[in-house]
């Protein structure tokens, strides 16, 4: 720990949200459908989309006719990919000769890429093909986070309407912020990246010749592609099994500064293009706050963690100035600990380090990042709605302080809006700890775990949240790809996407029905310190519904696993 790790940390975050502001203020432009500079190119490309999908621009949807064209987007692309994963042997563009995946990884795998979780359970060198990878996967890595960025631009109408029944057209919300944000941006990048050393290639491997004289197959894809809207969309799942800790993937300290950007740029954005359709700057920049005292905190609990000595090494006196273990030594531990809060804050799996080989602290702040819900800054378009929830929670509990029905951005926050907000957010605690309960005690399950006591209970409870909050990094002391975990993973990325997402789509119809208010004398300002303060508060509370109760869980477990030994004797 010295002060260039430091600096590093703060120059990390001064580019993250740095860009937010510029981006942002385009986005809006996206997201209200005003002219933008890439209008005279894409503008053609747009209208012919429409034409072929048979979509009308200028007709609105409401929270239920946005919600379900959504869910109906998800299951098409949910179909599709499976097919590809689990017929991929019988699909051109396969020079590895991979064998389709099984039902129940290919089932996992789709839920995982339509979710924007990216989980991996396989080694997607040596199973996933040519074809696969770029139909399949980078398309989904666009889609998903086009899909979640939509729902915050419905979110930020609802703000802005006055008793507006309209939440935009998902259709065309999926469209633009596909071509007009996503697919500029990750072009952009992909040069960059192969300017930097990244392979784009559509061949299968390249033989060379070790130092020893022995031959090796080294594996080829069209990474800089892949890796671009993999960091940009929060997507994770990379090319390779180790991610962005492989050298095609992550070249130098350059790629590695571009990812860490990428990868939390657009959450930032998303919180100042919500601030400027919802014409509410001040209170965005204080949302803008929180993530990034947060997201900051947390690397800097991970960076202290992980530049002192494992205990262990101290009690075998060891020399040892840090615990390296696990970490991407290229580039350092404060690179490490940017990265690691980055990726568990922002739903993004690419993960440059093991997480399991962190000390407990670090492990546990990574965890903890995680089960806040994904929204410091969270994954593109889901962070800012899940604050916005977490925003409506906190203004509720000043209400109740002062006695009145609270407001939020001109709107009142009531008992509907409180119940939807509620549910959203107890989906999470309900998913991670009742999985984990029965994943603890079944050997079905516990089969999986190469590690058993404190640790292997930190693996169930990390891989359920991380599934969960659609985050998709793990760790790397469980097995996976079986039936058992590939099935109930899956269903806790459905459950944390869609069962918190269908709440929120609720709640923005119902705000978007409302008159806007002007603020009065008696309004709860929700654009300084104070509010930054509560809603902090509000977020570490709902992050402990289920941290808390898991600290608990283990003597529950051991409990139950000491009744079945009496009772298989």
């Amino acid at each position: 720990m010295n002060w260039q790790g430091w600096a590093e940390i703060a120059l990390t975050m001064a580019l993250i949200v740095g860009l937010g502001w510029p981006l942002g203020a385009y986005l809006a432009r996206v997201w209200q459908g005003e002219r933008t500079w890439l209008d005279p190119v894409l503008k053609p490309v747009e209208r012919v989309l429409y034409a072929i999908a048979g979509v009308r621009p200028d007709k609105g949807q409401g929270w239920l006719a946005y919600a379900a064209a959504m869910l109906a987007f998800s299951a098409a692309s949910f179909v599709v990919l499976y097919l590809i994963l689990r017929f991929q042997n019988l699909l051109p563009l396969n020079p590895q000769g991979f064998p389709g995946l099984s039902p129940h990884l290919s089932f996992n795998t789709a839920v995982s890429f339509v979710t924007n979780t990216n989980w991996q359970s396989y080694v997607p060198e040596a199973t996933v093909s040519t074809f696969s990878q770029m139909a399949g996967l980078t398309s989904h890595n666009f889609l998903s986070a086009a899909a979640g960025m939509a729902m915050a631009a419905a979110m930020a109408r609802a703000f802005a309407a006055n008793r507006g029944e309209s939440l935009g057209n998902f259709w065309v919300d999926l469209t633009r912020i596909s071509l007009y944000v996503l697919l500029p941006i990750a072009l952009v990048a992909a040069v960059a990246f192969v300017g930097l050393g990244m392979p784009q290639t559509l061949a299968a491997h390249v033989d060379a010749t070790t130092l020893e004289g022995a031959k090796q197959t080294i594996a080829l894809y069209p990474t800089a592609s892949q890796e671009a809207i993999k960091q940009l969309g929060t997507n994770g799942g990379g090319i390779f099994n180790a991610n962005s800790a492989h050298p095609f993937e992550n070249p130098n300290p350059i790629t590695n500064l571009i990812e860490i950007v990428l990868m939390n740029s657009l959450s930032f954005t998303c919180v100042i293009a919500f601030g400027r359709v919802a014409l509410a700057g001040r209170s965005a920049r204080a949302l803008v706050a929180v993530m990034a005292i947060l997201l900051a905190a947390g690397a800097s609990a991970i960076y202290v963690a992980e530049t002192y000595p494992a205990p262990a090494l101290v009690a075998a006196h060891v020399d040892s100035s840090s615990n390296m273990e696990g970490k991407e030594v290229r580039f350092g531990a404060a690179s490490t600990a940017m990265w690691t809060a980055a990726t568990t804050g922002a739903s993004d799996g690419g993960v440059n380090g093991m997480i399991d080989s962190f000390m407990p602290l670090g492990g546990g702040v990574a965890m903890f990042l995680i089960q806040l819900g994904e929204i410091i800054p969270g994954g593109v378009g889901s962070g800012l709605y899940g604050m916005v929830v977490m925003a409506l929670i906190a203004v509720f509990v000043a209400g109740l302080m002062v006695g009145r029905t609270p407001e939020y951005l001109g709107k009142k926050v009531e008992a509907r809006e409180v119940k939807l907000a509620m549910l959203a957010v107890l989906v999470l605690p309900l998913s991670i700890l009742g999985f984990a309960a029965a994943a603890a005690v079944l050997p079905v399950a516990l089969a999986g775990l190469a590690n058993h006591g404190p640790h292997g209970l930190s693996e169930i409870l990390y891989a359920y949240s991380s599934a969960t909050g659609n985050n998709g990094s793990a760790f790397a002391g469980l097995s996976a790809n079986t039936p058992w975990w590939n099935t109930t993973l899956g269903i806790a990325m459905i459950l944390g996407r869609f069962a918190y997402a269908v709440p929120v789509l609720a709640i923005a119809g119902g705000l978007a029905a409302k008159p806007k208010l002007a603020a009065s004398e008696g309004t709860f300002p929700t654009d300084g310190p104070l509010f930054v303060g509560l809603l902090i508060g509000v977020i570490l509370i709902m992050g402990g519904l289920q941290f808390f109760p898991a600290l608990a869980l283990g003597p529950i477990v051991e409990h139950f696993q000491v009744l079945g030994a009496v009772a298989g004797h």
